[in-house]
């Protein structure tokens, strides 16, 4: 694992210009750590935070797409930008990069999840090394992450937990289940982490996107019908400041997926979902 600097005690802050925005309409700008920023929603979603005026650390794989994505955060009126490239399949290394996310941001009031992958379901389908990796990306990593970012902000008895979940974890289907399930499982964690640390004060949103267009699903058919990822954002800083518990987004997967897990098993199986 590596930081933008020199390793990740070295993650850069290069727009130290703009502290001066850190406080908008009187409310102090947050401070928030964005795991796996180079996303399309989570570069979207801080867009909006940008501009509110608020501190970002930003973690992802690719060093010079971070960059690209931060230098733009940084033009749009974020306080700070801070960087780290890291592998977040390196669950080792998860508590020496959150620990000096937070001494960064000198605090935290927002951990936002946003990495994962759509993975290869066929090739899954025959080969269990692939189904692991992922399950170990979009499972067992965030896992490893909220666990420790749960335990500080129940320390602390502050703190919203995002995490980008999917309405396909829902229900498995053929198509897509080894993703599916890494969704479901993600969900279930959720829901226990929640019911534990929401009476210290922690909030942790479940965000349950439906198809959206991104660079990761532009080759997907029927991808031009997608939800336009500037709005899926909007809605998720708006459930972050409500401090909401589940958001399906757009709104309308909530009653079709509601219709989904009610299907009869009879009949789902028979179904070519």
């Amino acid at each position: 694992m590596a930081a933008v600097g020199s390793g990740v005690n070295g993650a850069q802050d290069v727009s130290g210009s703009r502290v001066q925005m850190a406080h908008r309409g009187g409310r102090p700008a947050k401070k928030v750590l964005v795991l796996g920023a180079t996303s399309g929603i989570a570069e979207a979603t801080c867009r909006i935070w940008a501009g509110q005026g608020a501190s970002l650390f930003l973690a992802g794989r690719n060093a010079a797409r971070l960059e690209v994505v931060a230098a733009d955060l940084r033009v749009r009126g974020a306080a700070e930008v801070y960087t780290a490239v890291v592998d977040l399949d390196d669950t080792a290394k998860h508590p020496e990069l959150l620990a000096h996310a937070v001494n960064t941001l000198t605090g935290l009031d927002v951990a936002y999840l946003a990495h994962g992958v759509l993975g290869d379901q066929a090739a899954a389908e025959q080969d269990f090394a692939v189904a692991e990796q992922i399950l170990h990306t979009n499972l067992i990593s965030a896992v490893s992450l909220l666990t420790w970012l749960g335990n500080f902000c129940a320390q602390r008895r502050s703190g919203v937990l995002a995490v980008i979940s999917s309405v396909a974890g829902d229900r498995g289907r053929k198509s897509n289940y080894l993703y599916g399930a890494s969704k479901a499982g993600l969900s279930a964690f959720l829901g226990g982490l929640r019911n534990r640390v929401d009476r210290e004060g922690v909030t942790v949103l479940n965000i349950k996107p439906g198809p959206v267009k991104t660079a990761m699903t532009i080759n997907m058919p029927g991808s031009h019908k997608f939800a336009d990822v500037g709005k899926v954002a909007a809605a998720i800083v708006k459930a972050v400041d409500a401090k909401r518990d589940t958001l399906y987004v757009p709104f309308q997967w909530a009653p079709i997926m509601f219709v989904v897990r009610h299907i009869p098993e009879r009949v789902f199986k028979k179904l070519n979902l």
